[in-house]
């Protein structure tokens, strides 16, 4: 079953347009690599950065992440470095799905 994970990160004030070039970068390996189905990246009313990304299951997620030393990608380092705070991940089951 398709999964979905809602990522959030504060940002450090004048690193914005860096950390949004760094996510898009990191989400096109992970698509490539592991077969996600993308991402969106949003800022929230309090001027936080969520992402919404969909999986094909849950397990491909995870398995993504235990396969894959994404962490030693230049992408992933300048995200970490824009980041003052990377909140806890929320795992969402998809409950329907329309496409239009």
């Amino acid at each position: 079953m398709t999964s979905a994970v809602l990522y959030r990160w504060t940002i450090k004030t004048g690193r914005e347009a860096e950390f949004e070039a760094a996510w898009a970068e990191a989400t096109r390996l992970i698509h490539e690599t592991c077969g996600s189905y993308g991402a969106n990246l949003h800022v929230d009313s309090q001027g936080d950065y969520v992402s919404y990304a969909l999986w094909p299951s849950e397990e491909a997620r995870q398995a993504c992440g235990r396969d894959s030393d994404w962490f030693s990608q230049s992408c992933f380092a300048t995200m970490r470095d824009c980041t003052e705070t990377r909140h806890p991940e929320q795992v969402l089951a998809v409950k329907s799905k329309m496409t239009i």
